[in-house]
């Protein structure tokens, strides 16, 4: 669970989180960037917990979508998990 929690994507992600929080504390009037910038990180979050998702279930030999970045790399995990 450890490499999960402390993977780049969802660092990066709360981290981002926390810079938007602090942005939006102060006095400044909510405008589209603000939107678009929340947005952005909605779908960075999403992408970073979808990934997860996609190698645990590669790491127990679960099919996983063909658009996932860990798709190709399937037997590779296993392998992995195995030898543990």
């Amino acid at each position: 669970m450890r490499k999960y929690l402390f993977g780049t994507g969802i660092i990066s992600a709360v981290t981002s989180g926390l810079t938007l929080l602090r942005s939006a504390r102060g006095d400044v009037p909510f405008t589209w960037r603000q939107a678009l910038a929340w947005l952005s990180w909605g779908i960075t979050l999403a992408l970073a917990i979808g990934t997860i998702v996609d190698t645990r279930r590669a790491e127990r030999g679960a099919l996983i979508a063909t658009d996932s970045p860990v798709h190709g790399k399937e037997q590779k995990l296993l392998k992995q998990r195995v030898t543990r």
